[in-house]
């Protein structure tokens, strides 16, 4: 598949609401592999992330290319690092983690990924990556040793929003975090999707389908789902 991004482009300028699925390779329960792909297919997903803060597995390339003889969707790395790269994957969103102030988060596995990017026929997609408040420490604050934004001072997300895509970021991705407690605020959302022109991404801390309405109608161009649709295949039905 190629063009996904401009793909996600039209689609906000045409208010189609797109919705992804995450699946940490880590806890793929291989012997339920056909029962996951029959769930994706019956959910409304249109892309599937793959992707976690800390991935120990080798088998990614694996299960791309076991995921692709199933599923008809793009499939997009959600990368921790640069070790989560694999070339069966159609995209990969090239994540900043602009909210924190840790130099290997902001571009130093930027760098040692690039070499490797330009050998692969991946789509490369630049993403301001921000992690909001949640209400407990996430796997992502915790591996990337960043204090995530206050998920009241709404200026300050807006700000590091803008800085974001005044950098040339092509998606700004509100992130509360995998498991987190609380997600990221509406009017947080809100906010920065009336004030920014590129794609917005949300996820994290959404627990069912009315969290997913109320990302959307706050102006989410894309919602991510993961460890709720991880603990319930039937998250959907």
């Amino acid at each position: 598949m190629t063009d996904i991004y401009k793909q996600i482009v039209v689609s906000k300028k045409e208010a189609k609401k797109l919705l992804a699925i995450l699946i940490d390779p880590d806890k793929v329960i291989w012997k339920d592999l056909e029962l996951l792909t029959a769930k994706i297919n019956q959910s409304p997903a249109t892309h599937i992330f793959i992707g976690g803060s800390q991935v120990v597995t080798n088998r990614i390339d694996e299960l791309i290319s076991s995921l692709k003889q199933k599923v008809n969707l793009p499939m997009v790395l959600f990368p921790g690092n640069p070790s989560q790269i694999s070339n069966e994957a159609d995209a990969i969103l090239f994540l900043s983690l602009i909210s924190g102030r840790n130099p290997d988060y902001l571009i130093e596995h930027q760098v040692k990924a690039a070499a490797v990017l330009k050998a692969t026929q991946l789509e490369v997609i630049s993403t301001g990556y921000m992690l909001i408040e949640s209400g407990t420490e996430t796997a992502v604050e915790r591996v990337s040793k960043t204090t995530p934004l206050d998920r009241n001072n709404l200026d300050l997300a807006l700000a590091t929003a803008q800085a974001g895509e005044m950098l040339g970021s092509k998606l700004i991705y509100l992130e509360a975090g995998s498991g987190a407690r609380l997600a990221v605020p509406v009017e947080m959302i809100e906010l920065i999707a009336q004030n920014i022109k590129i794609p917005l991404i949300v996820g994290g801390g959404i627990v069912d389908l009315p969290d997913i309405q109320k990302a959307y109608d706050a102006g989410a161009d894309l919602v991510v789902i993961g460890t709720a649709f991880e603990n319930d295949l039937d998250f959907f039905c």
